[in-house]
């Protein structure tokens, strides 16, 4: 699905191919009958027509009586064409299109929601290296797959119609052709080959000017949707961000920036316009032109002499005129071939995007230096990080981190402390696969699972029950397993609403606070039990207090759980007992990380006097007896 026709058939050869050719094939049968009723509409037209020019005809016994008749036969026709042929069409058509769409939204959503985390990769191109990030992903598969698949179906009906509508009205063009005088060479075929000499020079001529209308409409297009989806991506964001926006008074701010990107819209939006309202016009002269002067001339001459009646007149001259508006389909259709390019490309676009990132380690490879690899031992040894360096982007991008050698025992709870921005959070990125640019080794304990907390937590808008077993799904916990982790981490007033994605009206999302996210982080990481936990200020949003309750809930519940934790404390927090809850530290400083074990934690008689609530000289007392001891 990377070029415009390989987009176009992939569905049809896809695992639902049964499905699209049996639409398309009832679509092709209703155009070939609409065709057909085209060509007897015209045939009733003139005999409309004809029944009125001999209305007062001595020989015309019924004309009231023929003139009615005739009326209703043609009002039948355009009943059966376009209520029964075309309407039905359109049904199947519209079906053809929810279904084509909803099939290439699920092969982007697979594409990008893999196991090589495609959405992330996809989105850290680089205009340096010539690969660019596909911008406003949400928009190229929401609006442009729809748009494309609507487009490219409407397209394809009118080729078919242009086909039906060739050989139906062709073949009584033909069998009703006379000659003409001036070309009697010709034969009995003059007036069909006038007509068809008529459409052959009138038609491409004006389609070569509907092309290069059609090239600046296409430029545009893309123009307005890039315009288009910069402001609601901004629009999103700003409302994600809203609490803050208004805590910092920065309306003022955000109102220039959304008025500068709809500035953007606004001057694309006026040269659309202008071209578009051109193109109306053009069309407009064309279809008149065609259809009332053109359609008229070739069947004129011989009218004119006698060698064909005035129905036979009127009947072939219609027929032309459908065969004008059938050919036209090109100059008809051409702003929405405008419109199908412009989001095929986009969409061609974005496939490039995901195709381009499947082996990420080549991928960054063309804009610096990426040379991680990643291997796993027996889960005795634990995890294991050799020779580690990151980088930024670059081929001589200078290493602001690194770690020669970096070992985590089975159980063991390390904390990683540094000044910001010494590369503490990128360590754990790398770790995990998420960091681009560097290289190093790292072995993870094989058959261990792996769950990544981070400080800010975004709750998708799905049941509670589902949040709690993310990544899983909910089939794989029981109710009972569910309400027992929330229960441990603090959560139990809500597990009343396991099965409800909102709360008096409000998603997740908008429901807990920010220290509640973090307890779910606690009841999911309960629930999954990994053997390696990375927490990236996952405690954040707490108060000293409920850091210690979130510690101590996986302490409680995950025995055997390997810890690596960042956070901003100088020193890690204890238990209410006084004990340590991790056993050792990485300290980066001056772009180097080592690792070391704590300091040896107060003996246990100590820690346990020190947590009692008692005065402070009392407790200096018991200490100095201790001591002496």
């Amino acid at each position: 699905m990377r070029t415009f026709w390989g987009l176009m058939r992939a569905y049809w050869f896809s695992d639902r191919w049964k499905e699209a050719w049996i639409l398309t094939f009832v679509i092709a049968l209703l155009t070939a009958l609409s065709s057909k009723a085209g060509v007897w509409f015209a045939l009733a037209l003139g005999e409309l027509g004809n029944s009125i020019a001999f209305l007062h005809d001595a020989a015309n016994t019924h004309p009231l009586q023929t003139i009615l008749t005739n009326a209703g036969i043609l009002v039948l026709l355009v009943v059966l064409k376009d209520a029964g042929f075309t309407g039905v069409r359109n049904l199947v058509s519209t079906t053809l299109h929810r279904k084509w769409r909803g099939w290439l939204n699920s092969q982007f959503n697979q594409a990008l929601l893999d196991g090589n985390h495609t959405h992330f990769h996809a989105q850290h191109g680089s205009a340096a290296g010539g690969i660019v990030a596909p911008d406003n992903i949400d928009q190229r598969i929401q609006e442009s797959i729809k748009d494309m698949t609507g487009g490219a179906i409407g397209l394809a009906m009118g080729v078919l119609g242009v086909a039906t509508s060739l050989y139906f009205i062709g073949e009584n063009l033909i069998g009703s052709s006379v000659e003409v005088k001036g070309l009697e060479f010709l034969g009995g075929y003059g007036t069909a080959v006038l007509a068809f000499l008529a459409v052959a020079i009138y038609v491409p001529l004006n389609t070569w000017i509907a092309v290069k209308l059609g090239r600046l409409l296409e430029r545009l297009n893309v123009r307005m949707q890039q315009a288009e989806g910069s402001y609601r991506s901004e629009l999103t964001t700003f409302l994600r961000r809203s609490f803050h926006v208004a805590a910092s008074h920065g309306e003022g701010v955000q109102k220039s920036m959304h008025d500068r990107l709809y500035v953007d819209i606004d001057k694309t939006w006026g040269r659309l316009n202008i071209v578009n309202t051109s193109y109306t016009s053009f069309e407009l002269i064309y279809n008149f032109v065609g259809a009332r002067i053109v359609a008229y001339a070739p069947g004129l001459v011989s009218f004119i002499h006698n060698r064909l009646d005035y129905k036979g007149y009127i009947t072939g001259s219609e027929m032309v005129a459908q065969l004008i508006s059938q050919c036209s389909w090109f100059i008809h259709v051409m702003p929405a071939i405008a419109t199908l390019r412009a989001n095929s490309q986009r969409v061609t676009e974005l496939a490039d995007a995901i195709e381009n990132v499947q082996h990420p380690r080549e991928f960054y490879q063309q804009t610096g230096r990426s040379d991680f690899g990643y291997a796993t031992q027996n889960p005795v040894f634990g995890l294991t990080i050799q020779k580690l360096e990151l980088a930024h982007q670059g081929e001589d991008a200078t290493p602001f981190l690194s770690a020669a050698n970096l070992r985590f025992r089975r159980g063991e709870w390390t904390f990683l402390k540094g000044e910001s921005g010494c590369g503490k959070t990128s360590l754990i990125k790398a770790i995990n696969g998420l960091w681009p640019y560097g290289r190093g080794t790292i072995v993870f304990p094989e058959g261990v699972t792996s769950f990544y907390a981070a400080q800010e937590v975004k709750l998708q808008q799905v049941s509670l029950k589902q949040l709690v077993c993310l990544p899983g799904s909910e089939s794989d916990h029981s109710d009972t397993q569910v309400a027992a982790a929330l229960h441990k981490a603090g959560l139990g007033d809500f597990i009343g609403q396991l099965a409800d994605e909102s709360r008096e009206g409000k998603i997740w999302d908008q429901v807990l606070s920010g220290g509640q996210k973090q307890k779910l982080v606690v009841a999911r990481i309960i629930l999954q039990q990994p053997g390696l936990l990375f927490l990236d200020e996952a405690t954040g949003a707490l108060d000293p207090e409920g850091k210690i309750v979130f510690h101590q809930a996986i302490k409680d519940n995950c025995p055997n759980v390997t810890v690596i934790s960042v956070m901003h404390e100088a020193v890690a927090p204890r238990s209410l007992s006084g004990e340590e809850f991790y056993h050792s530290v990485v300290s980066i400083a001056d772009g180097v990380a080592t690792k070391k074990p704590l300091a040896p934690s107060l003996p246990r008689e100590l820690t346990t006097i020190l947590a009692q609530p008692r005065p402070v000289e009392e407790k200096w007392l018991r200490f100095r007896r201790l001591k002496q001891k």
